[in-house]
């Protein structure tokens, strides 16, 4: 908030309250903001009935029977979050909270889990042509006329194999997870904290784990079904309101009120003060996701990313255009917090100039989403890492910057490739 008021100071001067003020009232009448808000809050409601009616305990201790070591549990996390595609939000939500058990038995740091959650969130999305980044991005081609109607799909899949970001990423996981990329900076002092002390939460900073307050209260024999269920309610109703989030868990927590109360595990009374209390657990999010909302419209006012497009023009050529993208792109995605708003801009800008200079449209759309795909893992306050963290039950910046040496590596990866491809 303190960034925003700042860019609106120097845009507006005296008169910048006002404009900060208007601006408030805007981020709030955005239809995307407000699907945005209304999704976290009701999945801290559907995930809080899972938890206070066993269900994720009864996933997690039919989950645990199969895995017998630390490094099993992270797998069987990094396979759940490949299987969970379609967004990005039901992936950083449904694994950590289902997860979360697992890897607790074996003493996993909670920024461990975290980062592993995180990189199959974002990334995992931009490769599969049926999420709502392939649905989103392929609109947005089209919308540019970088590709005909009903081809935006076409081009977004080829240009998949060039979305290095997002290839690195997902498999830099089961190597952290290995032992062959080795633990560092802040995660080596958390897994280390979690393996002597036995402590799996950070010490210092914001903690506000998804249902907390229900550990103790879940059932003696928890229901596979009371998990399965719901889940795969989710997924169908997802799939089913074309990929649409909030329709998907509005008509989940529905058929898991009426699921719980039908079998007799919450009488209504609890089921209602559950929903309550989970969204109560949600707030954190929420207060944060409206500080990066208005933090991406003062990056619009005062002209960031098209300052930063325009800086680096200059620099581009048919070799250095695809890396210079990708890295500019990112920075723009990393400091706004903005995965897709920045690319609405960035699009109709550098597609025209990889035409002129004869580059692979492929290769370039490939940069560009590989640019998001690194800004919604690495930006220390954007909604996937807010969520990896909130789901994990680990403070945001502690999540952040335990990932942070991955996050790099990967990113300085693909940028090689970039420019060894170009």
């Amino acid at each position: 908030m303190a960034g925003s008021l700042t860019a609106f100071i120097i845009v507006d001067g005296w008169d910048f309250l006002s404009q900060f003020s208007y601006t408030l009232q805007e981020a709030f009448k955005n239809d995307t903001n407000v699907w945005v808000l209304l999704v976290c809050a009701m999945y801290g409601s559907f995930i809080a009935l899972l938890v206070r009616a066993g269900g994720t305990q009864a996933f997690g201790d039919l989950v645990a029977k199969r895995v017998s070591s630390k490094k099993g549990s992270l797998i069987c996390t990094w396979l759940l979050g490949l299987a969970i595609f379609l967004d990005d939000y039901l992936n950083s939500l449904t694994v950590s909270s289902s997860m979360k058990k697992v890897t607790d038995k074996f003493k996993v740091s909670r920024e461990m889990l975290a980062y592993v959650v995180d990189s199959t969130a974002a990334p995992v999305c931009l490769l599969v042509p049926l999420s709502t980044w392939a649905v989103y991005y392929a609109g947005l081609l089209e919308k540019n006329g970088l590709a005909e109607s009903g081809q935006g799909m076409a081009l977004f899949i080829a240009s998949m194999p060039y979305m290095f970001y997002p290839i690195i990423a997902v498999l830099m996981v089961p190597l952290v997870i290995m032992g062959v990329i080795p633990l560092l900076g802040k995660m080596k002092a958390a897994e280390h904290r979690a393996e002597t002390t036995g402590q799996l939460t950070p010490s210092h900073g914001e903690h506000s784990e998804v249902c907390d307050t229900y550990v103790e209260q879940e059932l003696h024999n928890p229901n596979g079904e009371l998990f399965f269920i719901p889940i795969i309610t989710l997924i169908f109703f997802t799939l089913w309101f074309d990929i649409d989030l909030l329709m998907g868990v509005i008509a989940a927590t529905m058929a898991t009120v009426l699921q719980y109360w039908l079998a007799g595990v919450l009488k209504l009374t609890e089921i209602f003060d559950t929903m309550m209390d989970g969204l109560k657990t949600m707030l954190p999010v929420l207060v944060i996701l409206v500080a990066v909302f208005m933090l991406i419209e003062a990056n619009n006012h005062i002209g960031f990313t098209a300052y930063i497009i325009e800086y680096v023009t200059p620099l581009m050529n048919a070799k250095t255009l695809p890396v210079v993208t990708f890295i500019s792109m990112a920075l723009v995605s990393f400091v706004t917090g903005s995965n897709w708003g920045v690319f609405a801009i960035a699009f109709p800008v550098v597609i025209p100039l990889a035409i002129a200079m004869d580059v692979s449209i492929p290769l370039v759309v490939g940069a560009l989403l590989s640019a998001s795909g690194f800004g919604s893992q690495a930006c220390f306050y954007s909604d996937s890492t807010v969520l990896s963290a909130q789901g994990s039950g680990c403070g945001t910046f502690e999540h952040a910057i335990s990932q942070l040496p991955y996050v790099l590596i990967a990113a300085a990866l693909a940028a090689i490739g970039f420019y060894v491809i170009a």
